[in-house]
């Protein structure tokens, strides 16, 4: 009885003798006697799950986040170079993982494994996750045997690559988050606060100060049409974030210019340079073709002026030129970036020395945020102190003025 309350309801998908898809219920208190028990009754390549967890691979909601992704690529790396089998590292990252949705993605991989494709073919079912350059990376290990070389190489290539992408959020989300704070305890005060006030003195009978009759005329305006304006900037938000989805012209025009903000376009651009390297070291170290792995560099810039002139570099390399000459002909890459680079060619260890610029640049966008965040965090605080503590100044200014008259 107590074995018979151990039990646990699996459900499973499988192929019976005939070659025929089945799928039901089993229990079994682990996963693996659910399997054996599978077999002994005929159903071959059975994928078991306990009940609730789904097989309907990439069904439902939930969603896999590219740091999942690289977190996912270290393991299955991990698992390789330990010697487990694909199939059997498939299983062992599921199991382990917090996310249906991923988990749903990886057994979905091992089950086109199963039906006899290879890892980069699989990796293809799902682009949303996996994009060219990963499922090119993964092919290339594939054909060389280095399977779990390649995926060490691609895991340090997506964490690099999403560390980035945190640091410059970082940099954008503090003065974001406390300026939407400002904006709303302003809102409060003038909707809630200054209209107390305003009561208080349309029964003194004097005239106001010129900084609280400002402030009293910004409350009347908000009550009256702060609901409209708020529906208008979301509005035009949304039509601005459609607008920029929808037309290449406007990303295009948006990418130029951050390039040429103040403070803002020098992270940019050692951000994109740093990425640039980043893949052009893994692509190369991998053995794929220059000429490809420029293609793919040009698509993980993330900026079209530097995919532009990535893709001259690529025809200018296709003619024969060297891959420093093409780089400077552009102008819009760092003399260090460019020196490095050649330093590379000569010596024969062009990912090596690509590796190294990509280490330094990402360490330069580090600084940059951390030294952005530093200017801007007294720059918010005086900021505030002017629009939360100038509403409250204007408000007691008439309070003041009646203590001195009575005071006199």
């Amino acid at each position: 009885m107590a074995a018979a309350e151990q039990n646990i309801t699996f459900v499973f998908e499988g192929v019976d003798k005939k070659g025929a898809k089945v799928k039901g219920e089993i229990s079994n208190k682990t996963e693996a006697g659910a399997k054996a028990q599978l077999r002994k009754q005929g159903i071959n390549n059975p994928v078991v799950r306990k009940k609730g967890v789904g097989l309907g691979f990439l069904k439902g909601g939930g969603k896999v986040t590219p740091m999942e992704v690289a977190i996912f690529t270290r393991q299955m790396s991990t698992m390789m170079r330990a010697g487990v089998p694909l199939l059997q590292s498939f299983d062992i990252v599921a199991d382990g993982s917090q996310n249906p949705k991923l988990k749903e993605v990886i057994l979905g991989l091992k089950q086109h494994v199963e039906g006899g494709n290879g890892f980069a073919d699989a990796l293809l079912k799902y682009p949303q996750y996996f994009d060219n350059l990963f499922v090119s990376l993964v092919a290339a290990g594939e054909q060389s045997g280095a399977l779990e070389t390649m995926l060490d190489r691609v895991a340090i290539y997506k964490e690099k690559s999403e560390a980035l992408k945190l640091k410059i959020k970082k940099a954008m989300k503090y003065p974001i988050s406390v300026l939407a704070v400002a904006a709303i305890v302003t809102i409060i005060l003038l909707v809630k606060v200054v209209p107390t006030f305003a009561e208080l003195f349309g029964s003194f009978g004097a005239e106001l100060p010129k900084p609280t009759q400002i402030a009293i005329d910004m409350s009347k305006w908000m009550q009256s049409w702060g609901l409209l304006a708020g529906l208008i900037l979301g509005g035009v938000g949304f039509a601005f974030g459609e607008a920029k989805k929808r037309s290449k012209a406007l990303r295009d025009s948006l990418d130029k210019l951050y390039l040429r903000l103040p403070i803002v376009g020098d992270l940019v651009l050692k951000a994109t340079v740093a990425r640039y390297s980043r893949t052009l070291a893994t692509t190369f170290a991998a053995g794929v073709p220059l000429i490809d792995a420029l293609k793919s560099c040009a698509d993980a810039a993330g900026n079209v002026v530097y995919y532009n002139a990535i893709m001259k570099i690529r025809d200018d390399v296709a003619t024969g030129q060297q891959l420093t000459f093409a780089m400077k002909q552009t102008g819009i890459f760092p003399p260090m970036a460019v020196q490095m680079t050649s330093i590379g060619e000569e010596a024969g260890s062009l990912d090596g020395m690509l590796d190294k610029v990509a280490t330094y640049y990402e360490a330069e966008v580090d600084n940059a945020v951390d030294g952005l965040t530093s200017m801007m965090e007294p720059m918010i605080m005086a900021f505030l102190g002017i629009v939360v503590g100038g509403l409250m100044v204007a408000m007691y200014m008439p309070i003041f003025q009646m203590g001195k008259v009575v005071g006199g």
